[in-house]
This record gives C-alpha cells, structure tokens and sequence, in this order.
C-alpha cells in the first residue's frame, strides 16, 4: 500500500447512547488522523452509539438520531474520508448494523453487516437485518473493501464456523469485486486468548488473497463486556503493517505509512488478563457515575486481589474516591486474617474499617432463635455444621457494606470467584451483595496465578510493593464461618472443581466427555449437579466482568428449573 494513502485505525471507548459526545470524541480523532498525514479514518463497528445497544436500538427514534448525528459529524470534518459505525433504518422499517462511509470529496456511501453472531453474548438477530451485498470504496486511487466484525471472523474466532456453513464469503466477495484493501471495524468482546486468533484469521485472508486486510476493534467496557481497542493490518506476504497496544487509549494507528512494524511479543495471559478487570472495572464506574468503591477485606486471597484491581482502576479517575476495604471478623476469623485484611489494605494505601459482628449477630440470633422456636425448628447452633448459622453471619456482614454503601454513594464490589459461582459456594443477600462482580469470571487457580503475577510484576503496574500478602496467598482457603473451616471442606481441591468447571461451562461437554478426560465419576457428577442448582442464585448475582468464552451472565442462558 502506498505511503500517500495511509488508512488510520481508530480505537474509540464510546458511551453506549451517548451520541452527541460520542460524534464529538470521533470528530477529534479524525482530524487526529488527517493531521498526521491520514486519507481514511476508520473507527469501530457502531461506534457512534456504542456496542452493544441492546435494546436502544427498539426505542422510537434512536436509529434516527444516530443517523443524524453521523451526518452531522461526517459533515464537519471535509478533508479525510471516514468509515463510522451505526444502526441504520432500512426501507422497510428494520435495522441494519452498517458503515457509513463519507470520501473527502463528499460522496456517501453505506454498507450492511452480513455475518450476524447469535451466540455468547451476541444477540444480533434481534436487532439487525443483514446486508447481501459488498461495498467497495475508492480512496485516492486505493480500492478500499469494508467489512464488519463478524464478516471477517466467520465465527471462527469463537468456534462457531459451522454457523455461516454455506454463507457466502464477504471477504472472498471483496476481493472479487476488486478489493485490494480490506478494513475491518470490529466490537469484539475481549476473551483470553482471542486476540492471537484474530491474528490468525486476518493474516490469513493477507495470504490467502494477496491483500492488506486491518481490524479496529472497539475499545474500553460497557456493562460485563470488555473490549481491548487493538489496532492491527497484515500486508499481502503476512507482514505485520500495524500493531496498536491493546487496552490503551492511544491515538490513531497508521497502516500503510509505516515500514513493517513488526509483530509485538506475545503477551503474558496474566498481564491481559489483569488488564481488562481493570479497565472494566475503571469504565464500569466511569461510565455509571460512581467514584468511590467498597469491598469486604477477608484476609483472602480474593477481596486482596479484589482489592489491587480496584485501587490500580480507580486511581487516577476524575473526581475517584478509590477503594475502602471493610473487615468484618467474627469470633470464627483467625487473627492472622485480620492482619492480612489490614495489611492487604496498608500496602496500597486503601482505608480499612475494622467492625467486628459478633454484636450484631448475637442479636440476629436471639431474633432467629425465636422465629426457629416458633417454627419447630432447632436453634441456631444445635446442629453443626449449621448452614443457617454461617449464611447469616455472611449476610449480617452483607448488610454492613451495603449500609456503607447508602450512606457513602460508593458502590459495593463482590469479591468471590468463577469456582465459587459455579457451586453455589456463597451466600445471597450475603457475599453476594454488590453491583459489580470483579472475579466472578475467573477461577481460584486463575486468581492464585493472577495474584502471583501482580506481587511479581508490582512495579511495572505503578504499585510501590507486592500489594498480596504471600500468607494470603499460600493458606488454604476459607469462608470462616465456624471452627477451623476450610473450602476443601465442602468442594473438590480447586485445580479438580476447576477442571470440570472449565470443561462444564467454557467448553460445554456433558458429564461422561468430563469423566472420560480423567475426572472422577462421583466428583464430575456432584460438581455437575452444584452448578446446576445453583443457577438461581447466578440469577441475582451482580453484573459480572466476562473475560472467558462463556461466563455466568448474558453468555450463558440455562434455565432454573429443569431435570436432567
């Protein structure tokens, strides 16, 4: 491609529905881009009105708008060609996902999502109608073929391929149609791993047809998904002619203006990993108004990484009031947890609240013990282990931070793990309370490895020390809810629930494929089971930030009551 035509990628962290300051921040960017020497600017798909829109897109007048604001904002910037994203009318009264294209010159031209993912957490088929045909644009001399997410992935990214079997092929059409450059706006959900299979796939089509094909994907989050903004082209021979740093707010990424700039090294799982629990949780809060976060501080390993990610998100935000940690012992809570609890919090620098419940809960249990009296039933205590008599210590505690919460305006993030989720190994009303579910998508043998990571890496994350204690991390886990507890207690060693988990929820196989791996029988059925029964309690669980290729949430959509 020549360096007279460089085509400039995008990454935009938009605000779903917020369409004046969207156009403006895209303006911005574009004259960025014919600032540095840019003929084409391309940003994300819908990028205009955020992805993903749900059901904005049904509200009267929305599409309208955005169509508005796109001409107005393509209007105002002559000098650069733009490709923006946005939901458009259609004759017939339906939608279409599309590109509204407007050259230097003027002319305006539209192209319509084909490929639209029904799966995960897409839902596109309730929205859009597909485009049947493909657009090729002329910029400067430059044939210019433009696709959209999915039209390039083909599912393949994802492992639904067999979705589009017998579809026509948008990017073989394109280069039919005399396609010698294909860009590619994207809104694709950041899942561990999927960035190094977009690679794949789009050097591929390079190879394939002997064309330059680049990707922008949309960056930041908005509700339980993250996006990381990369920026990427592969040349004609598979060379890399582009490569944006992922989850940075970076400015524009030039291709075709640039030598080969070779590719980055792989990057560490833990560093994307930790990466994108922070930004969600950093947009999660920009973006819904919040400036100050609560946890309760255990002494775990989970509310200490909790912790980290909080404070590294917070920090630096306008107007942040960070992260105050709150711990609440019981008589159960060894004293080693409450100087772990302090000491986690000292570390970064966080408040830490120390209230003990053991008022409140002698209270709650004369109470309870009236009502059980009355109801026939043993008291508190009389039955060990008693679930009743440890789910209430966890919601008395749930109630504190909430109470914090009302008075504060500071929003209460939950600290337990996918493991954990998965089993039903927590407390509604109790642990559970919050509005946002920071681990709730990773595992605790992803927590131990991603907590490891930090204190190893503490420096290059802007943290003064190892902000984990290490006995936090080498204790054996436990919910402190009666004598010498321990999680193994009641679950499988977590490098076995998390086998089955993992093959259970991410890769969807049935029991006898789980046993047929190497797990136990009995295990694999009673943690089958666990996960089973407990999609109730998911049901009411906070917003969780989905960085697997299926999380509890809007991904995963079981019902509550079935039989097997």
């Amino acid at each position: 491609m020549s360096a007279r035509h460089p085509i400039v990628l995008c990454p935009f962290n938009p605000v779903v529905g917020s369409l004046d300051a969207n156009a403006r921040a895209i303006a911005e960017r574009a004259r960025h881009a014919a600032a540095v020497g840019g003929t084409l600017a391309v940003f994300p798909e819908l990028a205009l009105c955020g992805y993903p829109p749900r059901d904005l897109l049904l509200q009267g007048g929305f599409v309208e708008r955005c169509e508005r604001a796109c001409r107005e904002l393509q209007d105002s910037i002559p000098g650069i060609a733009t490709v923006v994203g946005l939901p458009v009318r259609l004759p017939g009264g339906g939608i279409a996902n599309a590109l509204r294209v407007r050259l230097a010159s003027g002319e305006v031209a539209v192209y319509r999502k084909r490929l639209l993912p029904t799966y995960d957490v897409f839902d596109e088929d309730r929205y859009f109608e597909p485009g049947t045909t493909p657009l090729v644009i002329d910029v400067g001399g430059m044939k210019v073929g433009l696709a959209i997410c999915e039209d390039l992935w083909g599912g393949r990214d994802a492992g639904f391929a067999a979705r589009y079997a017998g579809a026509a092929d948008p990017v073989a059409e394109l280069v039919a149609a005399g396609a010698r450059v294909i860009v590619s706006p994207s809104a694709s959900p950041f899942v561990a791993g999927k960035r190094h299979k977009h690679r794949e796939i789009v050097r591929g089509h390079a190879l394939r047809h002997g064309i330059t094909v680049a990707s922008v994907n949309q960056l930041g989050a908005n509700d339980e998904l993250i996006f990381d903004g990369h920026a990427f082209a592969y040349g004609p021979a598979g060379e890399m002619l582009a490569d944006g740093d992922p989850f940075r707010d970076q400015g524009p990424v030039a291709v075709g203006d640039v030598a080969s700039a070779g590719e980055r090294a792989d990057r560490e799982p833990e560093a994307d990993l930790f990466d994108a629990l922070c930004l969600g949780i950093r947009d999660y809060f920009l973006k819904t108004g919040f400036r100050g976060a609560l946890l309760g501080l255990s002494g775990g390993i989970d509310s200490a990484l909790t912790l980290v990610l909080g404070h590294v998100a917070l920090k630096g935000l306008p107007g942040s009031k960070g992260v105050t940690g709150v711990a609440m012992p019981s008589v159960y809570s060894s004293s080693h947890s409450i100087e772990d609890a302090i000491e986690s919090a000292r570390r970064l620098g966080c408040p830490c609240h120390v209230t003990p419940i053991e008022p409140g809960f002698e209270g709650a249990r004369a109470m309870t013990d009236g009502l059980l009296a009355n109801a026939g039933e043993a008291k508190l205590g009389e039955r060990l282990p008693d679930l009743a008599e440890e789910n209430l210590q966890s919601r008395i505690r749930g109630t504190l931070l909430m109470t914090l919460s009302n008075r504060t305006g500071s929003l209460v993030l939950t600290t337990g793990n996918k493991s954990e989720l998965a089993v039903g190994y927590c407390t509604l009303y109790g642990d559970m309370n919050g509005g946002l579910a920071v681990l709730a998508d990773v595992t605790k043998t992803r927590v131990y490895r991603l907590s490891r990571w930090i204190n190893a890496n503490h420096a290059a994350i802007g943290l003064a020390e190892p902000p984990i204690p290490q006995r936090s991390i080498d204790k054996a886990p436990s919910a402190e809810l009666r004598p010498g507890q321990t999680d193994q207690d009641s679950l499988p060693p977590y490098d076995v629930l998390d086998g089955i988990v993992e093959r259970y929820v991410e890769e969807r196989l049935e029991p006898a494929a789980i046993v047929a791996a190497g797990f136990d029988e009995a295990t694999v059925h009673r943690v089958v089971r666990l996960i089973d029964l407990s999609e109730y309690k998911r049901r009411q669980a906070a917003i969780a930030l989905k960085v697997t290729s299926v999380a509890f949430g809007s991904g995963r959509r079981f019902p509550v009551a079935w039989r097997r």
